[in-house]
Order: C-alpha cells, then sequence, then structure tokens
C-alpha cells in the first residue's frame, strides 16, 4: 500500500512514505479539515464521523479548520485513511469502495464494513477483508 495515497485522502501538506512518517503525523495532530476531508471522502456526514474517532460531534464542531487532535484521535483518523486508500486500491474507485463500505459484509458477520472502524481492533478487521479481497478470497 502506498502511503502517499493518505496525503491525498486527507488533503495533506506532509509527505507520507513509511509508518514512521505516520507515527511523526500523528504526534503532530491532524487537523479538522483534514477530518471534513476524510469525511467527505467516505461520503457520511461529521455527526457519523465522530464515533469513528471516539469524539463528540460538538468538539469536532467547535474546532476550526486548522486545530489539531490529539495524538490518539489524530491516529485513528490516520488508520482509517488508510483503510480508504487500500479500499480505494482494491476495488478501483471511491464510488465502488463506498458501496463496498455500506452494504452488509458476511466476514464481518453481517456488519457494514463501516461499522467496525469505530475500534482499531474493527479496522484491523476491514483491513484484514480488504487483504483477502485483494487476493481473490471473498467470503
Amino acid at each position: 500500500m502506498e502511503f502517499s495515497s493518505v496525503k491525498q485522502v486527507l488533503g495533506l501538506k506532509e509527505t507520507i512514505r513509511t509508518p514512521l512518517d505516520l507515527v511523526k503525523l500523528g504526534g503532530k495532530g491532524v487537523s479538522k479539515g483534514a477530518v471534513s476531508r476524510l469525511a467527505k471522502h467516505l461520503s457520511i456526514g461529521l455527526q457519523e464521523m465522530a464515533p469513528l474517532l471516539s469524539v463528540n460531534l460538538r468538539t469536532i464542531q467547535r474546532y476550526n479548520a486548522e486545530r489539531v487532535f490529539s495524538r490518539s484521535v489524530s491516529e485513528r483518523i490516520l488508520r482509517i485513511a488508510l483503510v480508504v486508500s487500500k479500499g480505494e486500491e482494491i476495488l478501483g474507485s471511491g464510488e465502488q469502495f463506498n458501496t463496498w463500505l455500506k452494504e452488509p459484509n458476511r466476514a464481518l458477520a453481517d456488519k457494514k464494513p463501516l461499522d467496525p472502524l469505530v475500534s482499531d481492533f474493527g479496522i484491523d478487521m476491514v483491513l484484514d477483508e480488504l487483504g483477502r479481497i485483494e487476493h481473490g478470497i471473498i467470503s
């Protein structure tokens, strides 16, 4: 997976080439503007985005576009952006990925892949399922 596509998903200026770049960016913080772009990329509103980040919607609304989130929230944003990046790469387009993300998936106990993104374990499950699709193992 190319980490540079995370930059595009979030609309970042920073160069992202390695996982270490993600660690640095997580420590620096990801802005509300990037969260808005991520929500738009997922075709969801901030109200649906807030639970994915374990943040109150009011907190997100209160931030201006440049204000950055804490390390833990920033890392969650980056992990979800990795899911988007990988999903679009594997499924061929943002539209196809968004359709897949919102349809019940048998491998995820008939949950929509968007639902488990509320936790790190869920993000791992979705990434694993995308990996199976990439290798032709369809559940």
